[in-house]
C-alpha cells in the first residue's frame, strides 16, 4: 500500500478543550476518503491540520514521504508549500475577479507569467466543461457552477492531495445529487487522492473508498464504505450511518460456525434475538443488537420459524409516507421500533413485526 497521508499521534487543544485525542489515521494513495462525523467532532480542524491551516498541539504529520507537521521536531511546513488543493464550503471566490481570474489566481500567487496562467486556467476550464464561463463573475453563476470553479482553482496548479470540506451542504437536493455524480467523475479522472469532510452519510458512503467515522471520542471506525455500512463496530456507527435500531441487552448465547448457530440476546423483558456475531464477547457480557428499519418486515401475527427471527408484538404510533416508502415507528416490548417498508401498512399487518436473524447484528453498545 502506497500512502499519501499519515498522522500519528495527533492531538488538539483549544485552551483546556480537547478535540482530537492522540490520534492515528493512514490514508492510502489515490483514494478517495471521507471524515464522516456531527458537528462538533474535529473533522474540520482534522483538514485544516492536514491542509496547514491549523497545526495539532501535538504529533506529526506526513504528506507522502515529506513530515510537513511534527511536534517532535519542531516541523510546520506553512500551507503554499505543502501542495494541497483546499475547496471550502462558501466555495471563496473573490467576488471582483472573472471565473478565469479566479482559476488563475493559485497561479499568479506562484508568480507564473500571465500568458501561461491563461493558458493554464482556461485548459482546466475545459477539462471541467467551464470554458463557456470563463468571462463571468461570481455572483453571475448558480451554486453548481461556483463549486465547480473553486474545483478548478483547486486543480489547476496539480496539487498532491485536494481537501474539500463540505463542498455540496450550499445546495439544494437535486444540485447536490448531481454534484455527487461530478465528483466521483473528477476523482476518477484525476486519480487525485482526496479528502472530504462531510456531516451526510450518503455523500460519504456514496463517494468513498474509505470512510473514516469519527465521533467526540475519536474514530469509531475506519473501512470501506460497505464495510462501515454492513459490519458497523459499535451502536454508535449502526445509528449514524444508516439509523439502525439499536436494542440493548445480553449475550446469553454464543455463535458457532461449525454448527451454523447464532449468538442469542436477551433484552430486559426476556425477548431472545438471534443475530450475527463477530464480537469477542462472553455470556452475560452488555451488547447491543442493531438492525436497519429497511430490513423488518411486518408479519401481522403470521407464524414464522424460529430460525427465521424473533417476532415481536408491534403497537404503531406514527406512520409516515414518504413516496418510494412508508416509515413506521412504533412500540415493543423492549422499547421503539422503526421500521420502512414499501407495503402499504394496514391495522392487521402492523400488529406483529419480524426481526430476521440474518439481517440482525451484535455490535458494541
Amino acid at each position: 500500500m502506497n500512502v499519501a497521508v499519515q498522522l500519528q499521534k495527533i492531538r488538539k487543544s483549544y485552551g483546556a478543550a480537547e478535540i482530537i485525542k492522540g490520534l492515528d489515521l493512514t490514508i492510502e494513495d489515490g483514494s478517495f476518503t471521507s471524515l464522516l462525523g456531527p458537528s462538533g467532532c474535529g473533522k474540520t480542524t482534522l483538514l485544516n491540520m492536514i491542509g496547514g491551516l491549523d497545526q495539532p498541539t501535538t504529533g506529526s504529520i506526513q504528506i507522502y514521504t515529506d513530515t510537513v507537521f511534527s511536534s517532535d521536531d519542531y516541523i510546520n511546513v506553512p500551507i503554499e508549500r505543502r501542495n494541497v488543493g483546499f475547496v471550502f464550503q462558501n466555495y471563496a471566490l473573490w467576488p471582483h475577479m472573472t471565473v478565469l481570474q479566479n482559476v488563475g489566481y493559485s497561479l499568479r500567487i506562484r508568480r507564473l507569467d500571465k500568458m501561461e496562467r491563461e493558458k493554464q486556467s482556461r485548459e482546466m476550464l475545459d477539462r471541467l466543461e467551464l470554458g463557456g464561463l470563463a468571462n463571468r463573475y461570481p455572483y453571475q453563476l448558480s451554486g453548481g457552477q461556483q463549486q465547480r470553479v473553486a474545483i478548478a482553482r483547486a486543480l489547476v496548479y496539480q496539487p498532491r492531495l485536494l481537501l474539500l470540506d463540505e463542498p455540496l451542504s450550499n445546495l439544494d437536493a437535486q444540485l447536490r445529487e448531481r454534484a455527487r455524480s461530478w465528483l466521483k467523475d473528477i476523482h476518477q479522472n484525476f486519480k487525485l487522492t482526496t479528502i472530504l469532510v462531510t456531516h451526510d452519510q450518503i455523500e460519504a458512503l456514496s463517494l468513498s473508498d474509505q470512510v473514516v467515522l469519527l465521533s467526540k471520542v475519536g474514530i469509531e471506525q475506519f473501512g470501506s464504505a460497505s464495510e462501515i455500512y454492513t459490519r458497523p463496530a459499535t451502536a454508535y456507527v449502526a445509528d449514524f450511518v444508516g439509523g439502525a435500531n439499536i436494542i440493548p441487552g445480553k449475550l446469553i448465547g454464543m455463535p458457532d460456525k461449525a454448527t451454523g448457530a447464532m449468538a442469542t440476546v436477551e433484552t430486559a423483558d426476556g425477548t431472545r434475538i438471534s443475530a450475527r456475531s463477530d464480537l469477542p464477547a462472553r455470556i452475560g457480557s452488555e451488547v447491543s443488537v442493531a438492525v436497519r428499519p429497511q430490513k423488518i418486515v411486518l408479519t401481522g401475527g403470521q407464524a414464522r420459524s424460529e430460525k427465521s427471527g424473533a417476532v415481536v408484538p408491534f403497537k404503531p404510533r406514527i406512520v409516515l409516507y414518504q413516496g418510494a416508502q412508508y416509515e413506521i415507528v412504533g412500540d415493543t416490548p423492549f422499547g421503539p421500533l422503526r421500521i420502512q417498508t414499501e407495503q402499504q401498512p394496514t391495522e392487521q399487518t402492523m400488529a406483529s413485526a419480524l426481526l430476521p436473524a440474518e439481517e440482525c447484528l451484535c455490535v458494541r453498545p
